[in-house]
Order: structure tokens, then C-alpha cells, then sequence
């Protein structure tokens, strides 16, 4: 009879001990990772940068390009965000506030949508990866992650929206393509993203109170 635990890590009896263990980090640190991002504290950009630095090297031995890009963006937008999370006015108090989408934001957040897409599926193509049904999935997926996390660097509130939307849809997905601990992280994530979403939202309304 099979058991629980080989029905979700079965799979990981072929895998090498390091990548157990560095996918386990990138999983603690990604947990940590979206905790500060809920707290808005710009200790999600360091803690994000080990996480995916990790992920980008592991996507690449385990062939899932369009996961690696996700993390490659996630790494280079981190550096993006710290910067610009790090900026201070003349009273040492962030210059970069919580804030609502703008129509200018939705249009650049659309561009960013479908030229991920166009991106991820070029790559796709070059690799010959659509032979996979899950690569249709990604490449819908890249797109609620670029514009996530490019929101998020702009610190604008709809941000959660899109990356509780794409860490749904990445669960059963990375469970399928074999990879348990990044899908428990997914479920985790999506959890704390709620309530990331509420807590921006208090203080966006306090923002606006004061």
C-alpha cells in the first residue's frame, strides 16, 4: 500500500541529497521572503534573492526553462525593488508609499503580461517543451509573475492579487511535475499572500486617513 509521504516525495528517491537540500533552503527562504513582503519590509528583497538565485540553478539541472525565467526575473526585479524600497526622504521615512494601480500602471502591466508570454513561449518553442501539457500552463503563469513582481517593486496593493493567482495555479502543477517541497511552498505562499492583501489594504486605508 502506498503511503502518504512516498505519495507526495516518492518522487525525490532518484533526486541527489544537494538538491533536496537546496530546494529545501529556497523553499524556507522563500517562506521568509513573502512574510517580509507582508510585514512591507524590504527584508523580502534580500531573503528573495537567495531564494531564487537557488531555484534558478536547480530549474536549470531539472530542464524547466520556464520556471528558471520566472526566477531569473524574480531575482533581477529584487535587486530592482530594493533599490527602490531602500530610497528615504529628509526624514529618513520611505518615498516609495503603498498605492493603487494607475491607468498608466494596467498598461505597462498588460505589456509586461502578454511579452512574457511571447517570451516564455519563444523559448518553449526552442527547446521543444510544448511537447508537455504543463508548458501551456507556464507560459500563462509567467505572465501573473512578471506583472506581480513588477508591481510589487512599485509597491502598488493589486500585486498580491496577481501572485495569489499564479501560486494557485503553480500548486498542483509543481506537484505534477514532481517537485513536492516547491508545491507545499506555493500553498504556504498563497496563505501568507492573503493575508499580505489585507495588510497592505489596512494600510493603504490608514494612508489615506492621515
Amino acid at each position: 500500500m502506498i503511503t502518504i509521504f512516498d505519495f507526495l516525495f516518492g518522487q525525490y528517491k532518484d533526486y541527489s541529497t544537494l538538491h533536496i537540500i537546496l530546494e529545501l533552503i529556497a523553499t524556507i527562504f522563500g517562506i521568509f521572503s513573502v512574510v517580509y513582503s507582508k510585514k512591507n519590509n524590504i527584508l523580502v528583497y534580500p531573503t528573495g534573492l537567495i531564494s531564487t538565485a537557488i531555484y534558478v540553478y536547480l530549474l536549470f539541472k531539472w530542464h524547466l526553462y520556464g520556471d528558471l525565467i520566472i526566477n531569473a526575473y524574480y531575482f533581477y526585479m529584487s535587486i530592482y525593488g530594493w533599490l527602490l524600497w531602500s530610497r528615504k526622504d529628509n526624514t529618513n521615512h520611505d518615498l516609495l508609499k503603498i498605492t493603487m494601480m494607475t491607468a498608466s500602471d494596467r498598461t505597462k502591466s498588460a505589456v509586461i503580461f502578454l511579452g512574457s508570454i511571447i517570451g516564455v513561449s519563444i523559448v518553449y518553442i526552442y527547446f521543444n517543451k510544448f511537447t508537455y501539457w504543463w508548458a501551456y500552463i507556464d507560459t500563462f503563469i509567467t505572465g501573473l509573475f512578471f506583472v506581480g513582481m513588477w508591481l510589487m517593486a512599485k509597491r502598488k496593493i493589486e500585486n498580491w492579487l496577481f501572485l495569489i493567482a499564479g501560486d494557485i495555479i503553480a500548486i498542483p502543477l509543481f506537484f505534477l511535475k514532481g517537485y513536492t517541497l516547491t508545491s507545499i511552498l506555493n500553498i504556504v505562499l498563497t496563505i501568507i499572500a492573503i493575508f499580505g492583501y489585507l495588510s497592505w489594504k489596512r494600510a493603504l486605508q490608514n494612508e489615506k486617513l492621515t
